[in-house]
Parts: C-alpha cells; structure tokens; sequence
C-alpha cells in the first residue's frame, strides 16, 4: 500500500510517517511538505535516513500537488496549527484560509482522479466556543472542572465534548477551516465514492514536537521551563488552572490501520473524536509542578490578558471511537510527558530553533 502524508515533515506527519513503516513494512510511505515551519529540515533529514521520500513542495499549489506520485491513501496532517492563526496580527487570515481549506480541495481533487482514500487529521477547535466558555467550572488541586449539577450543553458531560457537541461558529478562524475541510471531504467522498475519515484529534504531544506554543501547549511548556524561557499564564485569573487532555501520534496507528481495511460500503461512522479524554488531561499549573518536579523551580507569571477564543476546560470523549473501533489511547499522559522531557534534556536550545 502507498501512503502519502502531507506536512510530513512535522511533528504529527513525522511520527506518524515512522511508526507506520515500523509497523507495517509492506507499506511505501512518502510524503509533502513545504519546509515553512522552524525546524521541519530536521525531520527531513530524519525520514531520508529511513529512505522515506521527501517531496518539497505546497499542498495550496494545485501544480504541486498534481506532480505527485500516485497513493492509495493520503492522511493529511498539514495545517496551520494556531487557534490565534489569522488574528494576532502576526500571521495572514487568508494564508491561513489557503493552507486549512485551499490544501484540502487540492488533495480532494487528487484523491477523486486516483480514487484514493482520505484520512483527515482534525482538530478539537472544531466546536463551538460559546457554550465551552460558558461552562460552569470549580478548581480543585490546581486544575479546572466542570461542576457535576449544571445542565450541560447537548454533546457535552463530565466525561468531555462528544461529537454531537454543536461545530456551530464561532469556533475561530482556524476551526472554521477545519469544519469546512471536514464537511468538503465527506461530500466530495459520498460523490466520487472514495471512502473519507474524519478523525478530531486532542492536543498532540510527543518527543521531537516543536517548542512553539501554536504547536503543542505540552512541548512548548516542558522545552520553555527547562531552558528557563519566560512562560505566563494567560486568563481565567492568571494561575493555569485551564485545561487540555493530550494524545501520541502513535496512538492513532491502530485506527487507521483499521480505516484502511474498512470497506467503501459501511455504516461505520465517519467522524470520532480520537483523543487522551479525561484520564489524559491536564492544567498548565499541574504541568508547571510536574516539571518543578523534573527540572528545579522555575518562574510562571501571572497575567489578566483575555484572549477570545480561550476556553477553560477542553478534554474530548473519545467513547466513540471505543465504541466503532474498539481503540482508545495506550499511551499514558505521564509516559508522554515523561518523553518529551528526556528529549528536551538531549537538546541545548531546542525553543529556538523552533521560533526560527
């Protein structure tokens, strides 16, 4: 089986680009990638070692992607990660719109003339804000949770945001693209009968993700604390009691794998959430005393920025996924925490290469 991965020369496409010829390998794994993000070359040169091709090339160029060779498969891990993409004034709205959605069309297109199948590496920034920002939510040991007796938003419980939670705006800009490529890849496989994937993914964490904050709160704060960088907390009073829930790229393997399998003719659903849920997730406090722990004291600021697209309880149910798949994480919080910490130690000044 050919497998094309797109940005696979990030973390995510990297990750998953190894683990699959490691486990399986009958398969032939190349991928794209434009080398724009701090650091791709070093995962470049990485995948080359393992004769892995490399193409240098843009998923928004329509050109760039019909010169590709033919797959039987594309996961597509490409994408502007930020949730502030677009609106911090430091990066293009419509370069934002161009890599999310133009890339997705690009590779829809390719898909429908080789008849390959398509695997979409979503986001948990595909629902709702309003009613995440409005959960009722008590601290406890330094970490935020919703209260038990409140009526919940339809979709979302204790256990976290389930797919029937509404994907209505706003959801910012970076969401919006993701739910218009989610929404554009099931139609354009219903209509040219190529089978479609969806799968909603919590905060990715692992060792070689960057050090940069759009790309993973849990490297970036582990990296920043060990280098002794400035790190604050942001909102909801300034002490870093929000809360996110993480998964391993390697964790998605066996539901892919199953999705290869499947046939175009099932009534298998289409879009999971594929996440670390409760039992993974963690506050930016407890994760600043898990490195104080690690690493020796280090100073977190206090800040009262608010930001608008900050939510303070985050944590996907992925019992769906259990449910049609039979899959759920391996790979504790812990043991991922644990990995990225080993590897910041290897590193002299990881953060900034990163922020090239």
């Amino acid at each position: 089986m050919r497998i094309l991965i797109t940005g696979i020369c990030g973390f995510v496409g990297s990750t998953l680009a190894k683990a699959l010829q490691d486990n399986s390998p009958g398969y032939h794994i190349f991928g794209i990638d434009n080398l724009s993000r701090s650091g791709s070359w070093v995962n470049r040169e990485t995948l080359q070692q393992r004769r892995i091709e490399v193409i240098h090339g843009d998923i928004r160029h329509s050109s760039d992607v019909d010169a590709l060779p033919v797959a039987d498969w594309v996961i597509d891990a490409a994408a502007n990660p930020s949730v502030l993409a677009g609106v911090d004034g430091k990066t293009s709205s419509l370069q934002l719109v161009q890599h999310n959605l133009l890339g997705t069309v690009n590779l829809l297109e390719y898909c429908k003339r080789h008849q390959a199948g398509f695997t979409l590496l979503s986001t948990s920034r595909v629902y709702s804000i309003p009613g995440l920002s409005q959960l009722q939510v008590a601290e406890a040991r330094g970490t935020f949770y919703p209260i038990p007796e409140q009526v919940f938003p339809e979709g979302i419980s204790s256990q976290g945001v389930s797919e029937s939670y509404s994907t209505d705006p706003p959801v910012s800009l970076y969401g919006s693209t993701k739910v218009a490529s989610e929404h554009l890849a099931l139609e354009y496989g219903s209509t040219f009968e190529f089978p479609v994937w969806i799968n909603r993914c919590g905060v990715m964490a692992g060792a070689g993700q960057f050090g940069h904050p759009g790309q993973g709160i849990f490297a970036f704060w582990i990296h920043s604390f060990r280098e002794q960088r400035p790190l604050k907390y942001i909102g909801f009073g300034g002490k870093g009691y929000q809360v996110r829930d993480c998964l391993h790229p390697i964790d998605l393997i066996p539901v892919l794998e199953k999705q290869f399998a499947e046939p175009l003719q099932t009534d298998k659903l289409r879009v999971i959430n594929a996440s670390g849920g409760v039992n993974n997730s963690m506050s930016l406090h407890q994760l600043t005393q898990w490195c104080a722990d690690k690493f020796g004291s280090h100073e977190v600021l206090e800040t009262n920025i608010e930001r608008p697209f900050d939510i303070p309880w985050m944590v996907l149910d992925a019992s769906l996924a259990k449910k049609v798949w039979g899959w759920e994480p391996e790979i504790s919080i812990e043991e991922v925490l644990q990995e990225i910490a080993r590897f910041a130690s290897e590193q002299q000044d990881w953060c900034r290469l990163s922020a090239t």
